[in-house]
């Protein structure tokens, strides 16, 4: 393994804290599901995340918006779905984010490896990279995810962490450690992480992704769940959507104005974002990175507590403000989902 010093200007320089950009770690990792139930099922009894908010697509009002995360959904643990029924599985390949990473307690792989098999999960992988011992799992759909052991994570003491009677402190999920991308390319996506983000190149490993040979780039911004992860394999096939297929990743900011810098950081670069949009409990622009991930950056505030308290997040459907006249139609085609709520 080489790694790379983090004050190299040419590896994503640190800056002084006047031009700094406000980007830190990861917001939410929003992906695609076929069957909502199978999903809620999956993350929240066999995962033991919580269902932090349940409403529906802003796009289509047809169809759930599913969000886990820890107590609160806090920025860094918040796993969001769009669940379409019946639809065909995509494909990971180069363009995507073919893994979301969780954070675990050290000590915790055997619990997670026990539990997976039990609830019908395969683990893929047993496996170290950088440093760091992980499992390789999938979901119903075949979303990629890694459970990796992280010894240092400021969440774990931060009050907000989610258990179950069957998933204690001790080895319960914290977030997210990162994301993987894999891409023909490095170079253009890390030059967005680095210029515009200010993240740093820390290392690089050889590997593979699936049976390609792949360099193994990892690229950290402050904090936990600031990892992202490519993997150049120029031989992989490209992916395709569909169900267990991430969608796009969210990089956390602390409010408008600070996204305001990224975005004007990104245009600079050549990447111009959307303008800011309400997600209710978020603002967010978005952009295509040049290795074609969709990438958002998404406002820590106003958070999920804004229209339900912390006790009952996630037992109501709630609208976007637009279609709460439409209620009564959009209940009865939604498809049944038992929260326990």
């Amino acid at each position: 393994m080489t790694t790379t010093r983090p004050e190299d200007p040419k590896n994503g320089a640190a800056r002084s804290d006047e031009t700094r950009a406000p980007v830190a770690s990861l917001h939410h990792v929003t992906a695609i599901a076929s069957d909502a139930q199978a999903n809620h099922d999956f993350y929240t009894a066999v995962l033991g995340l919580r269902l932090v908010k349940k409403t529906v697509n802003f796009d289509d009002p047809g169809s759930y918006h599913l969000y886990y995360g820890d107590a609160v959904g806090a920025p860094g643990t918040a796993l969001t779905f769009f669940p379409w029924r019946d639809l065909p599985r995509g494909r990971p390949g180069l363009g995507q984010t073919v893994l979301t990473q969780f954070s675990a307690p050290p000590g915790s792989l055997d619990f997670w490896v026990e539990r997976l098999r039990a609830h019908g999960a395969p683990v893929h992988a047993r496996e170290t990279l950088f440093g760091e011992e992980r499992i390789i799992s999938e979901d119903p759909d075949g979303m990629g995810f890694t459970i990796t052991e992280v010894a240092k994570d400021a969440r774990a003491d931060g009050g907000a962490l989610w258990t179950t009677p069957e998933i204690g402190a001790d080895v319960a999920l914290r977030g997210f450690h990162g994301v993987t991308l894999a891409l023909a390319e490095a170079s253009p996506t890390a030059r967005v992480l680095t210029e515009g983000f200010d993240y740093r190149r820390e290392a690089e490993e050889p590997g593979f992704v699936g049976d390609k040979p792949a360099r193994l780039i990892r690229y950290r911004g402050e904090g936990p769940g600031a990892v992202v992860d490519i993997h150049e394999a120029p031989g992989l096939a490209r992916g395709r959507d569909g169900a267990g297929v991430v969608h796009h990743i969210a990089f956390s900011v602390k409010d408008r104005a600070a996204q305001a810098e990224v975005s004007r950081r990104l245009a600079a670069l050549g990447h111009p974002t959307t303008p800011q949009i309400d997600r209710d409990y978020f603002w967010a622009i978005y952009f295509r990175t040049p290795g074609g991930v969709l990438f958002e950056v998404a406002t820590d505030e106003p958070g999920f507590e804004r229209d339900e308290p912390r006790e009952s997040l996630g037992a109501a459907l709630k609208l976007p403000s637009r279609y709460e006249t439409m209620r009564a139609r959009i209940e009865q085609a939604l498809p049944p989902l038992e929260t326990g709520a």
